[in-house]
């Protein structure tokens, strides 16, 4: 939940954040300046919902110690990898477009690299973006399908430029389609409205915090469920809704509320 609420913050928080920086070339330092309150407001919230669902749990002092396993460190790797971070996030900042700064810091990576280029590539989860390939093209065969003149005239007619308006349908949207495909899917209604880097704004928000509604609502639920299931640890549909649902609502309202 801290993951997709921390995330909301910049441009590269997400891949859907992403798309929309692409989209919209909002710079990165007004989308941060208007996103990062939202983000550390919703992560106070966390701490707020999780301590309240979870009270019994964290009381038990004994299960949440844990003895984490011995690490093996390279520190000149360790320094390199450090400074190329910094210097990737200053030019974010600076204005160089985030896919170029992210390429350039990782070709920097890898042609210095003291670890075989096989065992970097093993990291890749390839299943992932597998499914991230399928949903782009679900989501292009539903705007030729799908999007009609009528359809298209019948969605405006929610008045998508109001941003209470946005932020819900946003929020549906990313919950059944999941929230990279929604805002493409919201794409050509955006194009239509007197002040789209403000709707592109509401869409991050509302896409990004959407996520944390159910365990299914984004893929880092989806990633942390498996890793936690590998350390056998369940984490139950749920159980995961008792915190995921309240916090969603709060999140989304707050969201709403600083964008208004």
């Amino acid at each position: 939940m801290a993951a997709n609420v921390g995330s909301t913050a910049t441009i590269t928080g997400n891949p859907q954040n992403m798309i929309i920086g692409a989209i919209s070339h909002i710079p990165y330092t007004v989308f941060a300046a208007i996103l990062a309150p939202v983000a550390v407001a919703g992560l106070v919230l966390v701490i707020i919902v999780i301590s309240a669902v979870s009270r019994r749990e964290l009381g038990d002092k004994q299960h949440l110690v844990a003895v984490p396993p011995p690490a093996r460190l390279h520190k000149p790797q360790m320094i390199k990898a450090a400074l190329v971070t910094f210097g990737v996030v200053c030019l974010f900042f600076a204005g160089v477009p985030v896919a170029k700064a992210a390429i350039l810091g990782g070709a920097l990576l890898l042609i210095t690299r003291a670890i075989k280029a096989r065992k970097v590539y093993r990291e890749i989860d390839g299943a992932l973006l597998l499914m991230f390939a399928g949903l782009f093209v679900v989501v292009a065969g539903a705007e030729k399908v799908l999007l009609s003149p009528d359809a298209i005239a019948a969605v405006q007619g929610i008045h998508l430029d109001n941003v209470w308006a946005l932020t819900g349908v946003t929020a549906v949207l990313s919950n059944i389609i999941s929230n990279v495909p929604a805002v493409l899917a919201l794409k050509p209604f955006v194009a239509g409205l007197t002040d789209e880097p403000r709707a592109w704004i509401v869409i991050a928000m509302s896409s990004t915090l959407a996520g944390n509604f159910t365990l299914v609502g984004s893929v880092a639920n989806l990633i942390v469920a498996e890793r936690a299931r590998a350390a056998g640890i369940e984490i139950s549909f749920f159980a995961y809704c008792r915190a995921g649902i309240p916090l969603t609502l709060l999140t989304l309202a707050l969201g709403a509320w600083w964008l208004s």
